[in-house]
């Protein structure tokens, strides 16, 4: 039957043996893990218990981030694995799961914030407007001159990240049991927090 996630073959705490007088049991199974990599999606449907399904995720390249501070989710590129606080190997081998750090591609944030706001993020200085702008309205304009009023104040460090081409976020969902790798950017404290790991990981 394979993995089992019996507690027989263990000993009591006082270190005696157990004896083993059954056998393993179906609701004992246990399956090895999918370790997502990135890379063309690919995911397999397994059958559980009670007839349900789960998407065993073998390997993802896009996911849906949203963006809090701007209540918006685009459907955006995983570049790579940059952190993960359970396990350095996971980096290594640019594994996806739950809660790790991800470099996502920047360009469908920076196309929406230019659509809704009229204002270029992470733009470098002394750069020139590229003539291929698609005109806008008058009526557009105006909008976006309104929205700009009460528009919030990009952080610095998303700014930067933004002339990179590259946000940092975290995955929320679970790709070995959904099959997607769904999550958000980081901001605030949290970007901070995970900065300063990232920043002391590479000073060893």
């Amino acid at each position: 039957m394979g993995l089992s996630r019996d507690k027989r073959h263990k000993r009591r705490a006082t270190g005696g043996r157990r004896a083993i007088h059954i056998k393993k049991r179906k609701y004992e199974m246990a399956r090895p893990p999918s370790m997502t990599k990135i890379g063309a999606k690919r995911v397999k449907v397994v059958r559980v218990r009670g007839g349900n399904y789960k998407y065993r995720a073998m390997r993802l390249e896009m996911g849906n981030f949203s963006w809090g501070s701007e209540a918006i989710a685009k459907k955006t590129k995983i570049l790579d694995v940059s952190y993960n606080a359970s396990n350095n190997e996971l980096v290594r081998t640019k594994t996806l799961v739950k809660n790790t750090i991800v470099q996502v591609d920047a360009v469908p944030f920076r196309e929406w914030y230019k659509q809704h706001y009229g204002a270029v993020l992470g733009k470098k200085k002394n750069e020139a407007e590229s003539k291929d702008e698609k005109s806008v309205s008058e009526a557009t304009k105006k909008k976006q001159a309104s929205r700009r009023k009460f528009m919030g104040v990009v952080e610095s460090q998303i700014e930067d990240q933004f002339r990179q081409g590259r946000l940092y976020a975290c995955i929320s969902s679970r790709p070995g049991q959904s099959g997607r790798a769904d999550g958000y950017i980081l901001e605030g404290e949290e970007l901070q927090f995970y900065l300063k790991k990232m920043s002391a990981k590479k000073k060893k």
